[in-house]
């Protein structure tokens, strides 16, 4: 009698195998995913800079745009700075904002670690009319490296930057 199909033995073979083949491709698939989620996330942000910088220009307005919450990691705001306070003043019009649920370490250096904003012409400010300038860090999730940089100029450029680095604003052990 001739048999069709696999015997349970050939079956559970075939899991076994599966099963192991997924253990080793799982992180690999992990660290692939994060890595699409930073560079996606730092996209997001220079685009809501330069638009941030263009709403500026056209509006003859000073628009800030900042971390929700003061976490970039969180997504960012784009908002009309009528009152002069920026994020600090809920009244100012919220013009754009892009939430994120990936909540990725995003840190910047003492200038752009909670906003940038932008004059009517476009430079970027800070309160006192001093120029700003300055870089948010993509950090790695479980170690203090910065993968991505997204680097604002004093000119008002914003340019996104790849060079892995370790970077002590960064949070996360080392191993």
């Amino acid at each position: 009698m001739h048999q069709q199909g696999f015997s349970l033995i050939e079956l559970l073979m075939g899991l076994t195998i599966v099963g192991i083949v997924l253990q080793l491709v799982s992180p690999a698939f992990a660290a692939f995913t994060e890595s699409n989620h930073r560079k996606q996330a730092a996209q997001a942000i220079v685009s809501g800079m330069r638009n941030a910088r263009t709403a500026a220009i056209t509006r003859n307005q000073s628009v800030v745009i900042h971390g929700i919450n003061g976490d970039w990691g969180q997504g960012w705001r784009i908002i009309l700075d009528i009152s002069g306070k920026g994020p600090e003043d809920s009244s100012n019009p919220l013009l754009v904002e892009h939430a994120s649920n990936t909540r990725l370490p995003i840190v910047g250096n003492w200038a752009v670690r909670r906003f940038v904003r932008f004059s009517s012409l476009g430079e970027p400010l800070m309160p006192g009319r001093a120029f700003q300038a300055g870089t948010l860090h993509i950090c790695a999730s479980r170690e203090p490296v910065s993968q991505l940089q997204v680097v604002l100029a004093r000119t008002g450029r914003v340019s996104l930057r790849s060079h892995q680095a370790e970077q002590t604003l960064c949070p996360g052990e080392k191993r």
